[in-house]
């Protein structure tokens, strides 16, 4: 009789099975592989830009009228029903896109289903989803600066961007050429970086969402990759310049569906087919009626001056960035750099170049219209930098420069990076300090301010913030100061038979685009239950117009309800309107800030 089998051991547990050995030092290797690559880990490059970008939601003033009422009123009337219309917006001209406005609204409003919901809540939830957002662009690009140029490139990229001024304005405006400067961080990020295959699609991809959604003229970026694209193609073989081909059409078509899809979100809006992303190409440079010039011109030297403020030495060093490449090339042939790397890094430094030449050469010219190149800019900054320190590390011993010891070099270079992020901090607490008022003024409106009732803005119609800041039912109106331009009318209430969102579509009163006067636009002083006024007291020998008198003043017909320190820019040295000083008696009267003071008043009845 054959011997009976033996009953099979049991299968052990999952939690028993023996896991793989891992040897400590191939987790090592792996940790050091990646610090090889990006020099520090990338969630680290997103906490450092987050951090930036989370004070900037927190503390940037809102610099510019035109993000308050061209894309904050709108996204306040989507949620709340009523706000503030630009001529914009106007189906007649219709030169700014719902869509946009739209996918903003619907950020906001996942505030409303948290706790303690109010709108300045919401305000401020949109603001820090921005940081978010931006945070996770920049990191993209900066691990393909890393990828294909080098880590300490990377790092640079990290300290240019998040000490300087510019960021601090940019990042968390809502702004389409803010979002803009996402997109190129996306676009760029994808053109760079060749591991795992080209993706010029996508990076096309990336620029034209910057460039229909955002701001046409920033899809121009992108030029100098797809023109890179080109030539390589050209001097391949021809199964090569197929795939190339191939690539760039897949480009078009995501940009031409793109472009289809926010066409049919604005024909729900407007209630008619519209081209947006044309008509603001058509007005801007085919106008008949004066175009943006209208608003003001300023001299070439405008963005040279505004650059080396919001970014300081990182500015020059941009400036210099082509310069010091091709010195490098010339005098320098021992970095083994192939010609095609050699040309990639051409075609990063181009964009920089090109988008301030273009720009420098438009009479109309906003702080604003940099943003998309802000990206390219800290490249640039990164890259000579980098060629700097290599020429300075790796000077020959009989020269000046070689015979300066390795420990003075490197206390040179770090003093020169401290102080250039403490001017850049100094910078952004002097904004804060002298212009965050408007935007912590308005909080007793929740005490003492009703249903109905209205805020009047009369010479401060540009520093009103935003409806978010008003409670419900409370409306801003204007009062005649001696601005004779085109101010803001309101987006039509109705609702009964005329669908969703009729104030978008609904026919409008008083709104032009040629930045003409409309008396429409003011209601009579009795009918402002709170006045926001600025007084200036340093202006004693000026004599005020007679649209904007010192309402403060009139103490039998207002009182203050609350006033807070505002800079008052016209009387204070141009050294403490760029940095913070500090309001000690020690500083001398030539460098000391002058004070005004922003008011919130009720009308006494």
């Amino acid at each position: 009789m054959a011997p009976k089998a033996k009953p099979a051991a049991p299968k052990p547990a999952p939690s028993q099975e023996k896991r793989e050995f891992v040897h400590p030092s191939a987790k090592h290797a792996r940790k050091q592989a990646i610090k090889d690559a990006f020099a520090i880990q990338p969630i680290s490059a997103f906490y450092f830009f987050l951090a930036a970008n989370a004070v900037a939601a927190l503390f940037s003033p809102i610099q510019d009228c035109d993000e308050t009422f061209n894309y904050w009123e709108p996204t306040h009337y989507l949620s709340h029903g009523y706000g503030l219309q630009t001529w914009e917006y106007s189906p007649e001209f219709s030169i700014r896109s719902w869509f946009y406005i739209a996918i903003h609204a619907i950020v906001a409003n996942i505030r409303r289903l948290l706790p303690h919901s109010n709108k300045v809540a919401e305000f401020y939830f949109l603001r820090y989803a921005f940081a978010v957002g931006c945070a996770f662009c920049q990191t993209l690009m900066w691990r393909s600066i890393c990828l294909a140029l080098s880590p300490r490139v990377g790092i640079f990229f990290i300290i240019a961007t998040i000490f300087s001024p510019g960021n601090f304005h940019a990042s968390t405006a809502y702004l389409p050429s803010s979002f803009a400067m996402y997109m190129s961080c996306l676009g760029a990020a994808a053109f760079m970086n060749w591991r795992g295959g080209i993706k010029t699609a996508m990076g096309m991809f990336w620029f034209a969402v910057g460039g229909v959604l955002g701001w046409p003229f920033a899809a121009a970026l992108c030029a100098p990759f797809v023109a890179e694209e080109i030539f390589f193609a050209a001097v391949s073989d021809q199964d090569r310049m197929f795939e190339s081909a191939l690539r760039v059409f897949r480009g078009v078509m995501a940009g031409v569906l793109l472009v289809g899809l926010d066409a049919s979100i604005n024909t729900f809006f407007y209630r008619r087919f519209e081209l947006v992303s044309w008509n603001i190409i058509k007005y801007n440079i085919f106008s008949e009626t004066g175009g943006p010039d209208l608003y003001g011109t300023e001299p070439w030297t405008f963005y040279f001056k505004n650059l080396l403020l919001n970014f300081n030495i990182w500015f020059i060093l941009a400036l210099v960035s082509l310069p010091l490449f091709l010195l490098q090339k010339l005098f320098m042939r021992s970095t083994g750099e192939t010609f095609q790397s050699g040309l990639r890094t051409f075609v990063f430094l181009t964009p920089f170049y090109m988008w301030l030449g273009i720009f420098t050469l438009q009479p109309h010219k906003e702080e604003r219209f940099m943003y998309p190149v802000y990206p390219f800019l800290a490249l640039n900054a990164a890259l000579a930098f980098h060629s700097f320190l290599t020429f300075f590390g790796n000077a020959s011993p009989r020269t000046l420069v070689g015979k300066i010891p390795a420990k003075l070099k490197l206390a040179v270079v770090s003093l020169g990076l401290v102080a250039s992020a403490i001017v850049g901090l100094a910078r952004i607490g002097g904004m804060y300090t002298a212009y965050h008022a408007p935007l912590s003024l308005y909080d007793p409106l929740f005490e003492v301010g009703g249903r109905g009732d209205t805020v009047c803005f009369g010479k401060d119609w540009y520093r009103f913030p935003t409806s978010y800041f008003l409670p419900k039912d409370m409306h801003a109106k204007f009062v005649r100061s001696e601005f004779r331009g085109l101010l803001p009318g309101e987006f039509s209430e109705a609702t009964t038979g005329f669908g969703f969102f009729g104030g978008t579509w609904l026919p409008t009163i008083g709104l032009n685009n040629k930045n003409e006067e409309d008396m429409g636009k003011y209601v009579d002083l009795r009918m402002c239950v709170f006045m926001v006024d600025t007084q200036f007291p340093e202006r004693v020998d000026v004599e005020l117009p007679p649209n904007e008198p010192d309402y403060a003043k009139n103490v039998d017909r207002w009182e203050e309800v609350k006033c807070l320190p505002f800079l008052d820019a016209e009387s204070t040295p141009f050294l403490a309107r760029a940095v913070w000083v500090p309001d000690w008696e020690i500083i001398p009267e030539g460098f000391r800030r002058k004070w005004g003071r922003h008011c919130l008043l009720k009308q006494r009845r």
